[in-house]
């Protein structure tokens, strides 16, 4: 069995990559600049919940394929370098349409920044499946927890400094140009990340599985996997129904600028409150974490979006929202943290990225959540899509009860 090493260098270099994504990603924050981007160029609330779920989302079948292949490599470095360049150009693509045609064709506009969204995602559908595996042979599952949360930490300070940024930005010079500027210029802070993730020292994996004669076959023998394994149905619709709070966030902005007015420097304050709340919690799950309480973290961070909305259902002032945005982004880093290393303890080694894949699989549906919340709120008020929205995360706090004890 493969131990993991737990190097420094790649400790680092795992933070650096957290850093730099984190800034460029928050360029298009999906809960607030998004939305609002997408709005100035003509689409209603069924278009913002598709594009939200574009960029959280990934791909969701591909995740199998790109498993069915990865259970046979020894090592997934020179793959996972493919996918991050291919993310650097669709990101590029975005802003450079932006730039040219957002002027004269917000229609056209609107495709592009769709169809270079959906390549960011659809790459990731392969790289999470790498990244994942990588992950787990680099680290050992208690400084898996920690380098997760000083990485996620990171992030949060990147994207408190890039929301300030996108925030000046978007005050300082007019739409859609201060968008296009927007985009550009991350995907080339972006590539720093990328740069520095693909330099870790991976391990070369020996306990491998052989792999099926067709796709359809390994589909097959990946649902008995799932149907066999109780723990992992738990941990799936812990996690899935986790993401309920999709269901709303998107759309609070929304609300929030129908309430108040919202200029730039003011969306730019509700992102630095997000990325602070997400910033400031890592100190707590790293602590949690690298005592084994990942399934503790879980219920917190489902507790917390459940706040969150009922704070929403209940604004009154533009102060209650940067509240729920601190709220979120606290329960978001945290819950990527219990997730990601709740599946690595319950997978056996050999059959990680199948593990992984069914889970990330599943759980992308989670991400398309603001699709049908787009649709909720197209035919009901935000009151009912916000009462709704607690009621799912309620039943996602269920499941997380029933969870493994990971610090036993």
């Amino acid at each position: 069995m493969l131990t993991p090493a737990d190097k420094k260098s790649d400790h680092y270099k795992n933070i650096a990559h957290g850093f730099f994504l984190s800034i460029g990603t928050t360029i298009a924050e999906p809960h607030t600049i998004l939305p609002l981007i997408v709005n100035f160029f003509g689409g209603g609330p069924i278009l913002i919940g598709l594009f939200s779920s574009l960029l959280r989302g990934g791909a969701i079948i591909i995740q199998m394929y790109a498993a069915f292949h990865a259970q046979t490599y020894p090592k997934m470095l020179r793959y996972f370098r493919r996918v991050l360049l291919v993310r650097f150009l669709s990101w590029f693509f975005i802003g450079v349409a932006i730039l040219y045609i957002g002027d004269t064709d917000h229609n056209l506009t609107l495709w592009f920044i769709g169809i270079g969204l959906f390549i960011f995602s659809f790459s990731a559908g392969f790289g999470a499946i790498y990244f994942r595996e990588i992950l787990a042979k680099l680290f050992s599952h208690k400084f898996r927890g920690k380098t997760m949360s000083v990485r996620q930490f990171f992030s949060g300070l990147g994207a408190l400094g890039s929301g300030l940024v996108a925030g000046y930005i978007l005050q300082t010079y007019e739409a859609p140009f201060s968008f296009g500027v927007l985009f550009v210029a991350s995907s080339f802070v972006m590539a720093c990340g990328y740069i520095a993730i693909a330099t870790v020292d991976e391990p070369i994996k020996t306990n491998l599985r052989t792999k099926e004669r067709s796709f359809r076959l390994f589909l097959k023998n990946s649902a008995k996997m799932l149907a066999d394994d109780d723990q992992l149905k738990i941990h799936i619709a812990t996690y899935t129904l986790a993401f309920s709070y999709l269901f709303a966030l998107p759309f609070v902005i929304i609300d929030a600028s129908s309430r108040f007015e919202l200029d730039g420097a003011t969306i730019g304050l509700l992102i630095t409150a997000q990325m602070t709340g997400a910033m400031l919690s890592n100190i707590v799950w790293a602590k949690l974490s690298s005592k084994g309480q990942n399934k503790l973290i879980s219920n917190i961070t489902i507790s917390m979006s459940v706040f969150a909305i009922v704070l929403s259902l209940f604004a009154m002032s533009l102060w209650w929202y940067f509240v729920i945005f601190f709220i979120i982004g606290a329960s978001m880093d945290g819950n990527r943290i219990s997730s990601g290393n709740m599946i690595l303890l319950i997978a056996p080694e050999e059959k990680r990225p199948i593990y992984t894949a069914l889970k990330t699989n599943i759980m992308s549906l989670g991400m398309f959540f603001s699709i049908a919340g787009g649709v909720v709120l197209n035919f009901t008020s935000y009151t009912f899509l916000y009462i709704f929205t607690i009621a799912l995360l309620l039943v996602a706090l269920y499941y997380s009860s029933k969870q493994i004890d990971d610090s036993l």
